[in-house]
Order: C-alpha cells, then structure tokens, then sequence
C-alpha cells in the first residue's frame, strides 16, 4: 500500500531516448509540472523546425513545455521555482544542468544514463559503446551533480550487446529500461527508502559527442573494427565512402570468415546480394545496406544493378 505522497517533477528531456521515460511519468501516481526541452531544430530537406520528442508527448498531455536557448537565465529559474517542484528527472537533455537549477527541487535531480557508470560519462555513451565492440552495456540512475555524469548510483541495469546490433538498436532498448528503474527510483525518494553507491574510481571512460569527421573511415582498419563503426554511427554521422564514383553511407555490414591478399579497400566481390571488400587486417566484410548521395536507403543487390562495380575496384573513406 502506497502511503508516502506523490512528487512533483520537473523533466529535462530532448530525444526518442528521453520518451519512454517521460510516458512512464506521466502514467504514474506522480506528476509532472513541466517538460524542458531543446528548442525545437529544422530537419528534413526542407528544413522545416521539427518539434523535440518530448515537447509532442508534453503537449499531448496538457503538461506545459519551456525551450531555453540557455539554462543559466535568471527569468528561466524564476520561472520553473513556480512549479514548486519535489524532484527533477533528466533523461538525454543534451546540455549541462547548471547549480542553481540543481538546486531547484527540494530533492535534488537524478539522470537516466545510458551506460553503467563509470564507464562512457558523457555526450555518446550508447555510440561509443558500440563503436569500441563492448558486449554488453546497460543504464545507471543517478544523482546529478556538478561534475560530468559523476553522481552516486541509485540503480544500475545491464543488457548485452548484440554483434550486430546498431547503436540504434541499443539506445531504443536501454530507453524502455532507464524507464522501469527510473520509475523505482522515483518510488523509493518518494517513500525515502532510496540509496545511493558511490561510482568506482576505477574504468572511468568518456563518450565524446560524435562528429561528422568520424564518417571518414580508412578501409586500412581491421574489419571488426569498420563493422562496429558502422554499428555506432548511427543514426548519424553514418560510415561514408566512395565507390564507383559515388559517395555512399554504409548503414549495414556483415563480417565473414573470408580472407584475401588484396590490398585494404578493395573489392573482391561484386555480384547479386554480395558487395564484400577488404579490410586491413585481410579480413572480408560485406556491405549489406547502402544510401548514395540523395537516395534512399538500398540492399547491396539493388545498389549493384544501377551502377557497375567490378571485383578488384577500390573503396575509400568519403
């Protein structure tokens, strides 16, 4: 039997990450005064301004939304002190918290963090992940504190990483489960049963915001290597290269246990599903999936019968 009253909550959240976790507010006992939110950014050829993710779900649900180009204004604090807020939830917001808005709800913040901590703080823990061939990641709840993604634990979930899964695979699957601990955490501050574990300071790693520089990918890399770049750019930067003529981005690959002489880069098969090229380490990856420039998204088979692609062309970084 629930005895201890419900918390007002003030949600910092931007992205499709931040979503599960705001639903699971809102379908809570607990309310949620307000949603900050990014401002919202042009997207598509048109570059039409895009609503965030949780600007839609906050305004489906009558919760207002605030969309500061800064955090550190004094009309910005003034303004969320009059939610007179218990508790404040962040989930991929995109931005540093400053002090004075820690200091805001009279329990302080606490993160929905795509990583077990101390390993990847920052910007891409769910990228970098993939992209260093980890096998297995998972989400942290944790107190905000001043510095990067560096508070005590509250809870801790794992799951593993599949060889071929994207980033984008993970991220979807760690967002429903930041939502369920979250969820837990909530209810144990509200009840004041929460505790929170310091971070181990040892394996502290950081996950740099990713950079359309990283698309550049030497072909003189070993092939695991180029198939966990593919697997963690997305859903950008993406992996991007020349063939035929073309600049492409690789969305998926495949390795093999094939093996050849031929030098980095090159292609030694180019026929009906298989588009497989070289990689540093002799190793032989296949591409299975490929956009040209202002195309859409395409199976090596079809990329292949509009463009001719002989074995013993080369591929190389776009």
């Amino acid at each position: 039997m629930v005895t201890s009253a419900p918390l007002r909550i003030i949600y910092f959240g931007t992205p499709a990450f931040a979503v599960p976790t705001l639903r699971r507010l809102l379908g809570s006992r607990h309310g949620v005064a307000v949603v900050v939110s990014q401002p919202d950014r042009p997207k598509g050829r048109g570059h039409h301004l895009q609503p965030t993710a949780t600007k839609e779900v906050a305004l489906a649900h009558d919760v207002p939304v605030r969309q500061p180009e800064r955090l550190r204004e004094e009309r910005l604090l003034n303004d969320l002190a009059e939610f007179h807020a218990d508790l404040g939830v962040v989930a991929a917001y995109g931005r540093i918290i400053p002090d004075a808005l820690l200091q805001l709800p009279r329990l302080g913040m606490i993160n929905v963090h795509g990583s077990i901590l101390p390993r990847w703080r920052g910007a891409a823990p769910v990228h970098r992940a993939v992209m260093a061939g980890d096998t297995e990641t998972g989400v942290t709840i944790m107190r905000v504190v001043k510095e990067l993604d560096a508070g005590a634990m509250f809870r801790v979930g794992r799951r593993p990483i599949g060889p071929d899964e994207t980033s984008v695979d993970v991220e979807q699957a760690l967002a429903e489960l930041g939502a369920d601990l979250l969820l837990e955490t909530v209810e144990a501050l509200a009840d004041g049963s929460a505790s929170a574990t310091p971070q181990p300071a040892d394996g502290i790693t950081y996950a740099a915001k990713l950079t359309r520089a990283e698309s550049a990918v030497p072909w003189t890399e070993p092939a695991g290597r180029i198939h966990n770049l593919v697997r963690g750019l997305q859903p950008w930067p993406l992996v991007a290269a020349r063939l035929a003529d073309t600049r492409v981005l690789i969305h998926r690959t495949a390795l093999t246990d094939d093996t050849s002489a031929q030098a980095a880069g090159t292609v030694v098969r180019a026929e009906g599903d298989d588009l497989a090229v070289v990689a540093g380490d002799g190793r032989v990856l296949r591409i299975l999936e490929l956009q040209p420039d202002g195309r859409r998204v395409m199976r090596a088979r079809e990329f292949l019968a509009g463009r001719r692609v002989d074995a013993g062309a080369s591929i190389a970084p776009a």
